[in-house]
């Protein structure tokens, strides 16, 4: 990495509490302990805390941070609903939102779990909280995935309720004046609200003047059947063939829900802006058998994945697979802590936290060859060799309230990407000392498409008797690491900052020869 001596004074001025010191253009311990306690001297390089990639290419060009069952804040069966669970989404950088609807009493719609005991709020609570709580953390736009069981009365209201609180910010017509061929970008769409559900017809007949009334169709998208009983599977099927309202139906414009049938019939006779979920298990089996044609059907189409029924605690799958198939809206339980949401989070810590983070190149190329099963030569194949040497960490919190309970401290490094990356590591454990543990531990990773790795930095409390406990954790993009002495600040099991605690390590990255 490049430094100058104008660099160096630079620090220096900034950072040198003794005057004498740096009227000598000199910089002494405790000016040095200063300089590693401030951002420049974090892991994360912080070029990368902003948005710095480029905006202007079409939305499905890009991972979108993405949420599962939104207005949930505990378990899938009996847990609570609340607006907060899109506040706190949204907040976290959150850009795709679930909203599961249905009928409620005098004429209101209600969000919740069907078929479950988790408490129901009212349709337009959300849709004022979405619209407060959209734009603060991040400018770029939000799509709102409805999960419609409504009647067609309901419906309507459901259109009337988006109208007249999402207002002009709501895109209710392409963007140009002909029939788009393509996705706007996030730059143009800043912002705005997208509607993600069925439509009657496809986008080009309002250019043909073709109008369409309440028709019947498939207006539920999740499949979720096959893990509910049979009775309640006989009565969504009654279900499933709902009428469409024309007024929401004409909302939906860049993301119109489709069945998948497969990649060679999406190709054929799908239009960009027709895209598909994906139940967990399915989308992994694709990732892996036939991770190429997902890539190449994602250059040009938007694919969402959700987790399957069976997870009634709210737990997540991975979803660094699918993101290696090109997959831009994988969608996690956002109220879950767990590894897979600090995967999510240090995916999305970059770009400024915006929700949106671009493709590699060779996953926006219709003809591209990359396959990160077989992982044939290509422009991803990079291999870097990153050196990591875990040096100490400071002010640990304690795991239990006791007193007399004091971390034994270890550290675990992991890589997530491409399975030739995938890897872990960790230090020997440091008995009672969670204020100032030592490890001084090297560990050696080869890293061989370093676009898509991710690294992992997780503090534990070792116990030899059972499972060892979680202290705090950091993730970023193997891109975004800094090299040299370092700080990693430590997040939570939720994701917020852990005041003053922190990991102090030394990395380097390598070219193989």
């Amino acid at each position: 990495e490049k430094a100058t001596l104008a660099d160096a004074q630079k620090i220096i001025e900034k950072y040198e509490p003794d005057e004498q010191a740096k009227e000598k253009k000199l910089l002494s311990k405790d000016g040095f302990l200063m300089y590693l306690h401030n951002v420049e001297a974090m892991i994360l390089n912080p070029e990368h805390s902003e948005v710095y990639q480029d905006m202007q290419q079409p939305l499905n060009h890009y991972f979108i941070s993405s949420s599962h069952n939104t207005y949930l804040t505990e378990d899938q069966l009996k847990g609570p609903s609340s607006t907060e669970g899109y506040v706190r989404a949204l907040l976290k950088g959150c850009r795709c939102v679930e909203l599961d609807c249905w009928d409620g009493s005098d004429n209101e719609p209600v969000i919740y779990h069907g078929y479950t005991l988790t408490s129901k709020i009212l349709f337009k609570d959300v849709i004022k909280a979405i619209k407060e709580n959209a734009f603060k953390t991040s400018d770029y736009p939000v799509i709102l995935s409805l999960e419609n069981h409504c009647s067609l009365e309901q419906q309507v209201v459901m259109a009337q309720h988006m109208s007249s609180i999402l207002g002009s910010a709501l895109v209710t017509s392409p963007l140009g004046d002909n029939m788009p061929t393509n996705f706007p970008s996030p730059e143009e769409l800043k912002g705005k609200f997208l509607i993600k559900g069925k439509r009657l017809q496809k986008l080009e007949a309002t250019f043909a003047n073709k109008a369409a009334d309440a028709d019947s169709v498939d207006v539920t998208e999740e499949e979720e059947s096959n893990d509910e009983s049979a009775e309640e599977e006989l009565k969504e099927k009654k279900k499933k063939k709902k009428k469409l309202a024309k007024e929401l139906s004409d909302m939906v414009i860049y993301c119109k829900s489709v069945h998948f049938h497969s990649f060679k019939d999406a190709r054929k006779n799908l239009s960009f802006y027709e895209m598909s979920s994906f139940k967990e298990g399915r989308a992994v089996k694709l990732a892996d058998e036939s991770a190429n044609d997902y890539i190449r059907h994602n250059v040009e189409k938007l694919s969402r994945v959700y987790p399957a029924g069976s997870r009634t605690n709210s737990s997540n799958y991975d979803p660094v697979p699918l993101w290696n198939a090109g997959c831009q809206i994988v969608a996690l339980n956002f109220q879950t802590g767990c590894k897979e949401m600090d995967v999510n989070q240090g995916r999305f810590v970059v770009n400024g936290n915006c929700g949106y983070v671009l493709k590699p190149s060779y996953m926006r190329d219709r003809s591209t060859e990359f396959d990160p099963i077989t992982l044939t030569r290509g422009e991803w194949l990079k291999h870097k060799i990153l050196h990591i040497m875990i040096i100490s960490a400071q002010q640990l919190p304690k795991v239990n309230k006791k007193k007399s309970s004091i971390v034994d401290p270890l550290v675990r490094v992991q890589i997530f990407g491409v399975p030739a990356d995938v890897a872990e590591k960790e230090t020997s454990p440091v008995d009672n000392n969670g204020f100032n543990p030592a490890w001084n531990e090297n560990f050696q990773f080869d890293v061989y498409v370093p676009d898509l790795a991710l690294v992992r930095f997780v503090i534990e409390d070792y116990d030899s008797t059972s499972d060892n406990e979680f202290v705090g954790q950091y993730t970023l993009p193997f891109n975004s690491l800094k090299m040299g002495y370092r700080h990693v600040p430590l997040l939570d099991k939720n994701g917020d900052l852990l005041p003053s605690a922190g990991l102090f390590v030394h990395a380097m990255v390598l070219d193989e020869e």
